[in-house]
């Protein structure tokens, strides 16, 4: 009688054991289910003065400019969420070049989550989601705003994957109206996004946690999206639906595609095993094109 019953003792002792495994996972996979929401939502997040934000961000700028005094278009760049690299060169060689001053904001480097462990979190949307993110975007726009050869009323906001979401986060809270979730107030040097003239969003995060996709936002400021047909991590069909519904709503969209490359295209560093691909081309035209659009945002109007 015993030797019948082992094998469905057996059965019966793998059957509780795949239980509990699959109850765990699902309890894992619930609480980091919580968690995202609740970070998106800003429920575990501290909010902060802006002047706390700025003395955290302002060090970390990496600023360039034409000669000269200016007062100059300025243009403030939000790397992707991989943090600070060579991409970031490139666009900010060619606004200068073309009679831009450049920012760069470094969210990542500040907050220590420049190792390889912080900046996947980041892209899981662990840390610092772009409803979060959205408040270095504010504060850098009143840090430059107050820098002497910076014309505030010619600002341009230019973000790649992560600081492409972060860019909409900002422009659909539509700030004083509602606050990106880790600021405590609006930074007092601005009154809103008014000097804001046009927006770049470069292989931009696009999917169902982008409150944009839902709602738009009601900035008039154009907008160009340039996207990658092959990209895999920010699928370019959720940006065109997004400009789909932003044109719905009477907002200055245009849409670049650029075929047969992946997200990422503009940027030679990356990580150990990526699957994604430099393309020098690509890079070239959609730095080109950004910079006529940037350009025409700030010419005098014919009328």
């Amino acid at each position: 009688m015993s030797e019948t019953l082992h094998p469905l003792r057996r059965a019966i002792g793998w059957r509780h054991i795949l239980l509990i495994a699959a109850g765990l996972t699902a309890a894992v996979v619930g609480i980091l289910g919580v968690h995202t929401v609740g970070r998106l939502q800003g429920w575990f997040i501290e909010r902060t003065s802006p002047e706390e934000l700025s003395a955290l961000l302002s060090p970390g700028y990496i600023v360039a400019k034409p000669p000269g005094d200016g007062p100059f278009p300025t243009a403030l760049l939000y790397h992707g969420c991989d943090g600070l690299k060579d991409n970031m060169d490139r666009w900010t060689e060619a606004l200068v070049a073309s009679g831009w001053a450049a920012i760069v904001v470094d969210s990542h480097g500040p907050r220590g989550y420049a190792d390889d462990a912080s900046w996947r979190l980041v892209c899981t949307g662990q840390l610092l989601p772009g409803p979060e993110r959205a408040g270095d975007v504010l504060v850098s726009m009143a840090d430059a705003a107050r820098m002497p050869f910076v014309d505030p009323d010619r600002l341009a906001l230019v973000g790649m994957s992560h600081g492409g979401w972060t860019i909409m986060e900002l422009l659909a809270l539509a700030p004083p109206a509602a606050l990106p979730v880790n600021l405590a107030a609006m930074p007092r040097s601005l009154s809103g996004l008014d000097g804001v003239v046009a927006a770049v969003l470069v292989y931009p995060w696009c999917g169902l946690a982008n409150r944009a996709r839902f709602d738009g936002w009601d900035h008039d400021a154009p907008v160009l999206f340039v996207l990658a047909e092959l990209d895999v991590i920010a699928p370019a069909f959720e940006c065109e639906l997004l400009a789909g519904t932003l044109e719905a709503m009477g907002r200055n969209v245009e849409v670049t595609m650029h075929e047969g490359v992946t997200h990422g295209f503009d940027q030679e560093e990356r990580a150990v095993g990526s699957i994604l691909v430099y393309d020098a081309e690509a890079t070239a035209a959609s730095i080109a094109r950004s910079m006529e659009f940037l350009d025409a945002a700030i010419a005098p109007d014919p009328s």
